[in-house]
């Protein structure tokens, strides 16, 4: 996998001297933003990169300001600040829909609300491809400014949509402040665990019968790369809205063979029925709409980063490679990890198609009996 940084070739005037901060800047694509920033390269045209958590991280080169997102209190912390960049969001598949809901939509509401009355000129904001829908006759792919679907199911992508609707509320109220929606394809990285990389622990990768997947991924270093670019460069896109993700994408056959890994087709009413009946009794996290970005192609073309300059370090293969070895030596079914007692039980039946996607009626009733009925 190649690691080296992405080469970008600005067609947008700096922001000189600019103070950018970022929130969520301990952990995940925060923190790597944050480090990205504060490098040499990064930070020649900016004046002070300020890094905002609930707590420190071992991170030099920045200013702390330590706040709470979902706190009003937060205003007051974000003095001088000329672009403020929210990575700080729960996309966690163990989290309870309705309390991580609450948690980004509150964050998000916070983070705009705030910057609008401390007079920040700029705010990004971080959704995901998911926005534009997994259809199993999307054009592959979709222009960047494809209309958004109207989702509010409490799976990710519900989340998503409240938060690009907030987006633009908050531009309508406040005109001074420029929102730019940040949407990166499905995210892999050494330490994401979703939805998607549980997928690809599963014994065979389902697929619907009838229609073809294709695989676009965006590897979470070239999401920081992606997000300090629009920070330094001033990016915002057609109505406010960047896709980023490796350039084109992967057939299935292509996945496969990449991946080593075989795959059993299902008609969609028996994949779908079955992990709409998993989710109700709280055996799988995957909802059924989560499950359509695994089946149906959701594929955007990244026009504004591309045109702008800027291109993404990691392919799709490499992204795969990634996404793989992350997911090396785990197991899951329908979304949901699984133990080594559950692993025996789904071992036998891992070698028919229906048993590996949907699991054997022993491994649902075990399952039900860990999780009370």
């Amino acid at each position: 996998m190649n690691t080296e940084s992405s080469q970008v070739r600005p067609e947008h005037s700096p922001s000189e001297g600019a103070v950018v901060a970022v929130t969520g800047a301990a952990s995940g694509v925060g923190r790597l933003l944050v480090q990205r920033l504060a490098t040499p390269e990064g930070s020649a045209h900016l004046r002070e990169v300020v890094a905002i958590d609930d707590e420190f991280a071992d991170l030099r080169g920045v200013t702390w300001r330590i706040a709470d997102v979902c706190d009003p209190g937060l205003v007051s912390r974000l003095g001088g600040v000329d672009v403020l960049v929210h990575t700080a969001d729960d996309r966690s598949p163990e989290s309870r829909p309705p309390q991580r809901r609450a948690r980004n939509i509150r964050a998000a509401q916070t983070v705009l609300t705030a910057a609008a009355a401390s007079g920040v000129p700029r705010v990004i904001l971080v959704t995901s491809t998911m926005v534009y829908g997994a259809a199993p006759d999307n054009a592959v792919p979709l222009p960047e400014n494809a209309a958004r679907v109207s989702d509010n199911s409490e799976g990710l992508m519900g989340d998503f949509a409240e938060i690009e609707a907030l987006a633009e509320r908050a531009r309508r109220a406040h005109p001074s402040l420029t929102v730019t929606v940040v949407r990166p394809a499905p995210l892999v990285g050494p330490a994401i665990d979703s939805l998607l990389s549980r997928h690809f622990s599963a014994p065979r990768l389902l697929t619907v019968k009838g229609h073809e997947q294709h695989w676009q991924f965006c590897h979470e270093e070239d999401l920081a790369s992606a997000l300090a670019f629009c920070a330094v460069h001033g990016v915002d896109g057609r109505d406010g809205v960047v896709a980023v993700a490796s350039e084109g994408s992967l057939s299935q056959d292509e996945v496969e063979g990449i991946a080593g890994m075989k795959h059993f087709e299902v008609p969609a009413n028996l994949a779908f029925g079955a992990v709409r009946r998993l989710h109700q009794a709280r055996i799988t996290p995957a909802a059924e709409g989560e499950l359509k970005f695994l089946v149906y192609p959701c594929v955007v073309d990244c026009a504004t980063l591309r045109e702008a300059g800027w291109k993404p370090v990691h392919d799709n293969e490499a992204a795969l490679a990634s996404l793989l070895e992350s997911s090396s030596g785990k197991h899951a079914l329908v979304g949901r990890s699984l133990g080594r007692k559950e692993v025996t039980i789904t071992a036998a039946g891992a070698a028919g198609a229906a048993a590996a996607a949907i699991g054997t009626a022993a491994a649902i009733r075990h399952l039900r009996k860990r999780k009370g009925g």
